[in-house]
């Protein structure tokens, strides 16, 4: 059985302990110096992402509360206006009733001047028509008389006749 020695695997022990002597002072200085702070950093980094994180959702849910009260805000505007329009529709029809009745007033009015007017000029047109047949019942007569009597005895006999006559006023 041959038995080998570490210098025949061609491993130098004096340097093997240095290195590793090295290696360990290495590694500790590492870990004083970057190790500690680095994870010092990427715990802080951490920190800062949960944070953002729950900034986020805090803001995500104030935007879904924002979002719920426009939509309540646009509701309630949406009712109000449609209110207005109601209230709006309600009083131009009761401008247009008013406006209508007034019409009507007016023509009733119109009707009832014009009512008067044709009465007067229908006892305007009477008395004019006696104030004829006055003067031609006075000229007829004059002619079959053939003499001229006194105006008011012609009066009274012609307002004699008229009264006894059919042709009175209505």
């Amino acid at each position: 059985m041959v038995v080998l020695s570490i210098t025949d695997i061609g491993i130098n022990l004096p340097v093997l302990l240095a290195q590793t002597v090295n290696f360990i002072v290495l590694l500790t200085l590492l870990r004083i110096v970057a190790y500690k702070p680095i994870l010092k950093m990427l715990d802080e980094r951490k920190a800062r992402i949960q944070e953002g994180l729950s900034a986020a959702e805090r803001g995500k849910e104030s935007a879904a509360e924002a979002e719920k009260e426009s939509a309540a805000a646009l509701e309630a505007a949406r009712r109000e206006g449609q209110t207005i329009v109601q209230n709006a529709q309600q009083a131009a029809q009761r401008l247009q009733e008013e406006g209508r009745v007034e019409a009507v007033r007016q023509q009733e009015a119109i009707l009832e001047r014009a009512r008067a007017e044709i009465a007067q000029e229908r006892d305007a047109a009477i008395s004019e028509l006696r104030r004829e047949f006055a003067e031609l019942t006075i000229a007829a007569a004059e002619k079959i008389i053939g003499q001229s009597l006194d105006r008011n005895a012609h009066q009274r006999l012609i307002e004699q006749a008229l009264a006894e006559s059919s042709f009175r006023e209505n």
